[in-house]
């Protein structure tokens, strides 16, 4: 179904010389000092970076030597990029500034992003650009892009947004906030994996030897019949493998928010890199035509839904990567980034740290995410981790050195023992979390690898971050007027969501509900609240998430203060991802029921000395307060850091706006 002359692959013709770029450039930090960007070439590249700021100002032309352009080999044709500039002359603020990457040894003569790669520039637009802001007035922000869910593409409705004012310099967002989720690792298309597997081959990614499981390699991996909807199946046949199963593929069924599905699992580094480069970039599709693989009938009609709906996503890319390379982008993972519950419970982590199988699992895709999201957010606080994969890199082996290796892709082989302990040394590494001083200052918080573990239940939910990182917290926050949050998931969410998390945490079945949000966990809520009662914390917070698959927007205070300081809690999700339309429907109906202002139920939460009002979105039908459908959010702040806009960019074409209420403080929750 994918190679029909109707598909968006009908022009993929894989013999055709491969392409000197295949995904990016992202525009990653700026500031009038320096300059991030990341892309991933077919080999490593000459580059030069021309600068045209719109104001006249003299534009400039910077060589990229190897001290400005660090590039990393993942394979035979695959070489990430990433570019940082330190800019001895300062770029100016506000104003916008056109840039081109000039390939300067092209067969062709020297080639800039119009010749090769021309759909990243807006219609009237000869080159991509960019505005660093002064201060941020406005951003976007979403999570959770999942390419096989049907509906449409929050990034492919910012780039709508934006290309109708990409001229307007104060209508430029400052920066463009991914908050989780940016791939599914966990849960992954069957067409999707078939078109990863096809690029490993076209470009010639590293391989890699597996322990623990019935495939003692990638390529036997690639090979298996139960590579395809049945990958939990490769586990060895011992005494842990079934809480294995369960914990980490998704052997048991989730009932109440969502349906375990990760039969697909991706397990190589390989695997995940070329799912980040299909996920971004329209131009690896050009380059395969995957064919489906020996499936049952089951399987094989699910794989044909789902190649629909694929279809669809790669028809978007264009779109989403232009939107990406004109607007900076910074990103923290959430659990589906490496996989479904990731650290949810120290239970959780015993079983899946303690099988090389799931380490390494966990380990590659955490690799991949250093690679492709994390090293473009700040390069100096990542800098370690970056030398050790890049020193993994570059001692891969070839086939004929791997003791009875399936044959390769031809790239090399990654040496088992160096790859375990570059892991090892990345699972322990603390310094994810991305700050940007500004006005606010803006925070990204790790909610995922520096957790409260609760060592005498272990079966019960963590806290999302321990004593000593929400210490860092604090101090990163101390005499600060506002303060842009990033939190993954809700820091104030739905209270009768949460309770029912609670009750299954309470029960000993914390999988079957997600049970992660902030609240979940006494300690943790306690110094989180207290962090906003200091004396010397800001005045103004604003926190944006995702997560959670609906959109909505808290107006927050705390009780007795008369100078306490004002929250809001604003989120936006999914990108590509919704919530089942009646459940939500009851829980929301449900929830402004059993928390109405007057309730009882309101004294039993760790909120009660908070004042929390629901913005209701002006398209709700019937009192709705949880927006559901994809989208991204807007939001613009005064000078002072305060959301005086919030709004969803609905993937349907469509503005849905959270006004502040008007009325008295009586509706509160």
């Amino acid at each position: 179904m994918m190679s029909t002359d109707s598909s968006p692959f009908a022009e993929a013709c894989p013999d055709a010389p491969l392409p000197d770029v295949l995904a990016g450039p992202l525009l990653r930090r700026v500031a009038p000092e320096r300059l991030v960007l990341w892309l991933v070439g077919t080999r490593a590249l000459p580059l030069e970076l021309e600068l045209t700021p719109a104001d006249g100002s003299e534009a400039r032309r910077l060589v990229l030597d190897e001290t400005h352009c660090r590039c990393l080999p993942v394979g035979r044709y695959a070489v990430v990029h990433l570019i940082d500039i330190p800019l001895e002359t300062p770029l100016p603020e506000d104003v916008r500034i056109d840039y081109d990457l000039v390939i300067r040894d092209a067969p062709a003569g020297a080639r800039g992003i119009a010749d090769w790669a021309s759909h990243l520039c807006y219609d009237g637009a000869a080159l991509p650009g960019f505005v660093i802001a002064s201060r941020i007035g406005q951003l976007l922000h979403g999570s959770c892009r999942k390419p096989h869910h049907p509906g449409g593409d929050g990034l492919v409705r910012a780039d709508a947004w934006l290309g109708e004012r990409w001229t307007e310099t104060h209508e430029r967002p400052a920066w463009l906030l991914m908050t989780g989720d940016q791939i599914y690792a966990d849960d992954v298309a069957g067409p999707m994996l078939a078109a990863i597997h096809a690029l490993i081959g076209r470009l010639g990614l590293v391989d890699e030897t597996l322990e623990g499981a019935e495939v003692k390699d990638s390529g036997e991996l690639y090979a298996s019949p139960k590579g395809y909807y049945a990958r939990e199946a490769l586990l060895p046949d011992v005494y842990n493998s079934e809480a294995l199963r369960e914990r980490f593929f998704g052997g048991v069924r989730k009932p109440i928010f969502t349906t375990a599905n990760a039969r697909n699992h991706l397990i190589t580094f390989s695997e995940m890199l070329a799912m980040y480069l299909l996920a971004w970039s329209p131009v690896p599709w050009r380059l395969i035509a995957p064919a489906a693989p020996p499936l049952d009938a089951d399987c094989r009609d699910q794989y044909d839904q789902e190649a629909t709906v694929i279809e669809d996503f790669v028809t978007g890319l264009p779109a989403a990567a232009r939107v990406m390379a004109n607007v900076p982008t910074l990103m923290i993972f959430d659990d589906h980034d490496v996989t479904d519950d990731w650290n949810l419970t120290a239970a959780w982590e015993e079983t899946a740290y303690g099988h090389p199988f799931s380490r390494r699992i966990i380990g590659n895709a955490l690799l991949a995410y250093l690679l492709c999201q994390g090293w473009g957010n700040d390069p100096d606080r990542l800098a370690v981790p970056v030398e050790e994969l890049a020193g993994l890199l570059t001692e891969t082996t070839q086939a004929s050195q791997v003791p009875q290796a399936t044959s390769s892709a031809g790239g090399g082989w990654l040496e088992a023992e160096a790859q375990d302990a570059t892991i090892a040394r990345l699972l322990r590494f603390e310094g994810w979390e991305v700050i940007v001083p500004g006005t606010p200052k803006l925070i990204m918080l790790d909610t995922r690898t520096r957790r409260w573990r609760s060592e005498v239940r272990r079966h019960r939910p963590s806290g999302l971050m321990d004593w000593e990182a929400l210490s860092e917290l604090q101090q990163e926050l101390l005499d600060e007027a506002s303060v842009l949050i990033v939190s993954p998931a809700p820091m104030f969410g739905v209270k009768l969501i949460e309770a029912v998390q609670k009750l299954f945490a309470l029960a000993g079945k914390p999988l079957l509900v997600d049970a992660e949000n902030w609240m979940a966990h006494r300690g943790a809520a306690s110094v989180m609240l207290n962090i906003f009662r200091h004396s010397r914390t800001p005045g103004n917070y604003v926190i944006l998430s995702g997560d959670v698959h609906y959109s909505f927007a808290y107006d927050i205070e705390v009780r007795h203060r008369r100078q306490g300081p004002r929250l809001w809690q604003i989120t936006s999700s999914g990108l590509k991802n919704t919530f089942p339309d009646t459940l939500l429907d009851w829980f929301d109906r449900l929830n402004r029921w059993l928390y109405a202002p007057r309730s009882p139920l309101n004294r039993l939460t760790q909120r009660r000395a908070l004042r929390i009002r629901p913005r209701d979105p002006d398209r709700a039908r019937a009192g709705e307060r949880l927006w559901n459908g994809a989208g991204i959010g807007l939001v613009c702040l005064d000078d002072r850091g305060r959301p005086r806009e919030v709004r969803q960019l609905d993937a349907r074409g469509f503005d849905v706006r959270f006004p502040p209420r008007d009325d008295p403080p009586r509706d509160e929750r």
